[in-house]
């Protein structure tokens, strides 16, 4: 009688035996790969390359030729959303954000409009207080040059970079906060301007992580 009850009860329990079957072996391959031929990759070991040239799309246009723009009913912005007061758009106007129109863009008929300001911003260290600022002043079409060079840095993340399809997101990913700014990853070296658009190096804490310089 019990070779019958026991039978009965490995068939109610099949399905649990089946399942926790399944889930060690889904750790035990996990485990595998963590130490196997994948453990050692890291983003920079691959070469990344762009697919599609970086389109340099701005123009320095006076400020009354973009006002005819602004009243196009069609015309959109894409612009730098995350500030809490100020926002950039596209075209390089910095604004409040109860300045900007439904569009996106920044209205130019409301005082105070910043056009590629570099407010805020340290010429020579190509860093600024405020983010928005940053942006603005990263779209001048004369930062081209200094643009060029970041993304042919050795120090800059290309795996990052490497996606961005314009001007504007080259400028809002490049100003945004990061490890370069920070001293032994805890404290910005430069509390007052952390967002940079120029070339940043790893500080001498980072310095045995970071890529070589190449020589040309």
């Amino acid at each position: 009688m019990w070779p019958a009850a026991l039978t009965r009860l490995l068939r109610r329990r099949i399905i649990y035996i089946i399942l926790v079957l399944l889930l060690l072996m889904c750790i035990i391959w996990g485990n595998l790969l963590d130490r196997g031929a994948f453990s050692g990759l890291h983003y920079d070991d691959f070469e990344v390359q762009r697919t599609r040239p970086l389109l340099w799309t701005q123009q320095l246009l006076a400020p009354e030729q973009h006002i005819n723009r602004t009243r196009d009913t069609e015309l959109r912005c894409r612009n730098s959303v995350q500030g809490r007061q100020l926002l950039t758009d596209e075209r390089g106007f910095v604004c409040l954000r109860e300045q900007a129109l439904p569009s996106g863009c920044c209205n130019l008929e409301m005082p105070g409009i910043g056009y590629y300001s570099c407010r805020t911003c340290n010429a020579t260290t190509n860093c600024c207080r405020l983010y928005e600022y940053c942006v603005s002043c990263c779209l001048h079409p004369d930062k081209q040059p200094l643009l060029e060079l970041v993304l042919q840095s050795a120090y800059t993340p290309k795996y990052i970079y490497a996606s961005v399809a314009d001007h504007f997101e080259l400028c809002l990913v490049k100003c945004r906060t990061n490890s370069h700014s920070v001293e032994h990853e805890n404290k910005y070296r430069d509390g007052k301007a952390k967002h940079c658009y120029g070339i940043t190096e790893a500080h001498e804490s980072q310095r045995d992580v970071a890529p070589p310089a190449v020589h040309s």
